[in-house]
C-alpha cells in the first residue's frame, strides 16, 4: 500500500499523472460571452437584475482590454419615428434598463477573481475605479459574482456563455 502511495506521489511530481483538476487562467477568459442570466440577491431575496432574458455581451481581448453592455430585453420602443430621441419616461426606461462599461482587466488566478480597470462606464461614479469579480469558468460557461451590486446593496451573480 505505501508503495502505491509512493509511486502516485512520484508520478504527479513528475508530471506523469496529471491532478484531477485544471487551473484557469487569464487565457481562458479571452474571448466573447453572451449573457445567459443576472441576478440581484439583496437579503435573501433574487430577482432579474434586468428582467426576464437580459441582452449582454463582454469582450475579453488578450492584450487586457475589455468591454461589457447588459440590456433589458423587455425595453419600450420610442413612440415617435425619431429613432434618436424619447420621451422623458423612453429616456428613463433605457437608463434603468442597460449597463456598460470599459477599460482594462487582470487576473488573479490562484483567487480566481478578476479585477475590471473602469475607464468611462454609463454609471459615472465607477469611472476611474476598480471592481473585482469572482469567477469560476466550467466549460463554455463563465459564473461571474460580486459582493456589492451596482445598487449599492446585495450581490449580483452573472452567468455567460462563451460565443462560438
Amino acid at each position: 500500500m505505501k508503495i502505491r502511495i509512493l509511486i502516485a506521489l512520484a508520478g504527479l511530481s513528475t508530471g506523469f499523472i496529471t491532478p484531477a483538476f485544471t487551473q484557469t487562467t487569464a487565457k481562458d477568459l479571452v474571448g466573447t460571452w453572451t449573457l445567459v442570466s443576472i441576478t440581484l440577491d439583496q437579503d435573501g431575496k433574487k430577482t432579474d437584475f434586468y428582467g426576464p432574458n437580459p441582452q449582454g455581451q463582454w469582450i475579453f481581448e488578450a492584450n487586457g482590454r475589455n468591454s461589457h453592455i447588459i440590456i433589458r430585453s423587455d425595453l419600450p420602443k420610442f413612440a415617435s419615428n425619431n429613432r434618436q430621441s424619447g420621451t422623458p419616461e423612453e429616456n428613463k426606461a433605457v437608463v434603468q434598463g442597460s449597463f456598460a462599461f470599459f477599460g482594462t482587466y487582470t487576473v488573479d488566478e490562484a483567487a480566481k477573481t478578476v479585477t475590471f480597470h473602469i475607464e468611462s462606464c454609463t454609471f459615472p461614479n465607477w469611472n476611474g475605479t476598480d471592481r473585482t469579480l469572482s469567477f469560476n469558468i466550467s466549460g463554455d460557461e463563465v459564473d461571474m459574482k460580486s459582493s456589492v451590486s451596482s445598487t449599492g446593496t446585495g450581490s449580483t451573480q452573472q452567468v455567460w456563455k462563451r460565443t462560438k
